[in-house]
């Protein structure tokens, strides 16, 4: 016995408890990463916030509305986060909630980010027109469901056979979400801004639109002129060349978020 009372049996069984509770509690929030669950987790986190703050000051009235927004809050999340529980049960059906990846989740931004480039790069020089918007924080399923359901890995060739010209799924825009290719032909919102260049088509309107709505990346592609564009923000980013491309994507994407990170160059990589 220790002199709390509790042996070291005791101990040890409490903190592998506690250990295991906080280990699925951390893959529960990285599964809902970059979703718009967690942005209603922070609602509910404000909510329980006031509640507590009720309760120490004895607001009568606010604490009875807490109240009920907690006891049916339990409904209401099933409801709005069941395209979450359904990827979670899914993942522990097919046993991949609490395995490991072999390859480094930073491995796999870069990888993607080198397939959106060469594609980019590739389409420009031949003048394919393309536009490409890449989810972030901000969950941008509503617009991925206005179009046609990929759900593929993410490839260079993939990606630039579906800006093909006279094929099915030219024409809109590609969503990428984490690795895979989402959903194609997709409808963006049009920016209604008066301070684009009246030379700029639907395309960049469209980019300049969901960057306005979402915090998502989106990468353009000029049929006209073939010129690379990229938006972010409510900011539009025009000319690029590769390497400036290449920075963008890093700065925006990489795990680290370092703006002065100069993202490493592979072998074959030209200087624009």
């Amino acid at each position: 016995m220790l002199d709390g009372g509790f042996s070291f049996i005791e101990l040890l069984r409490i903190g592998v408890d506690i250990a295991l509770v906080w280990y699925v509690l951390y893959k529960l929030i990285m599964l809902i990463r970059g979703t718009k669950a967690i942005q209603l987790l922070k609602g509910i986190a404000v909510v329980l916030a006031v509640w507590l703050i009720s309760i120490l000051f004895d607001l009568q009235t606010v604490q009875w509305i807490t109240n009920q927004a907690i006891l049916w809050g339990f409904l209401s999340i099933i409801i709005l986060f069941q395209p979450e529980l359904r990827r979670a049960l899914e993942q522990i059906g097919r046993g991949n909630l609490f395995s490991r990846n072999a390859r480094s989740e930073e491995e796999v931004i870069e990888n993607n980010i080198e397939a959106i480039i060469q594609s980019a790069k590739y389409m420009a020089k031949r003048r394919i027109g393309a536009l490409i918007s890449i989810e972030r924080e901000t969950g941008v399923g509503e617009y991925a469901e206005t179009g046609i359901p990929i759900n593929g890995k993410l490839s260079h060739q993939l990606l630039t056979n579906i800006f093909t010209p006279n094929t099915p799924l030219h024409d809109g825009a590609v969503i990428i979400k984490k690795n895979e290719i989402a959903a194609a032909a997709c409808y963006l919102p049009l920016s209604e801004s008066p301070f684009i260049s009246k030379e700029l088509g639907t395309r960049h309107r469209a980019a300049m639109g969901i960057s306005e709505v979402t915090d998502a990346l989106t990468i353009v592609v000029s049929e006209e002129t073939g010129d690379i564009s990229c938006t972010k923000n409510g900011e539009l980013f025009r000319d690029l060349n590769e390497d400036r491309l290449r920075e963008i994507l890093f700065n925006n994407l990489s795990l680290q978020h370092a703006p002065e990170r100069k993202p490493k160059k592979r072998r074959g990589d030209s200087n624009g």
